[in-house]
């Protein structure tokens, strides 16, 4: 395989990600894409890690900060969809109008 391949598929990745963001209702599923966009970042990090620096480890390190960071964001999301869900009984997008006036 080469660069190119992973690039690819991270590249069909990340859109299926951004098209579950732009066309969910349901928040839960909100959030699975934008897991989805991390997980296709962190391929290409891995990926240009590999074929740029083969020695180098510092690709795998950011992806580990960026698994991370992305494990923080879901339970920070999840205590979010929660605290909202026990308030208006559902976790879909259009029926959380809190923020209107």
């Amino acid at each position: 395989m080469t660069l190119y391949h992973f690039l690819v598929v991270s590249a069909i990745l990340f859109s299926i990600g951004l098209y579950g963001v732009l066309t969910r209702r349901n928040i839960l599923g909100i959030f699975m894409s934008i897991e989805l966009m991390f997980n296709a970042a962190n391929l290409n990090l891995i990926a240009f890690n590999h074929y740029l620096y083969p020695g180098n480890v510092w690709g795998q390190g950011f992806v580990l900060f960026i698994i991370t960071l992305a494990a923080a964001e879901a339970v920070v999301g999840l205590s979010l969809v929660l605290a909202i869900y026990r308030n208006i009984k559902s976790v879909y997008t259009e029926n959380m109008t809190i923020l209107h006036g």
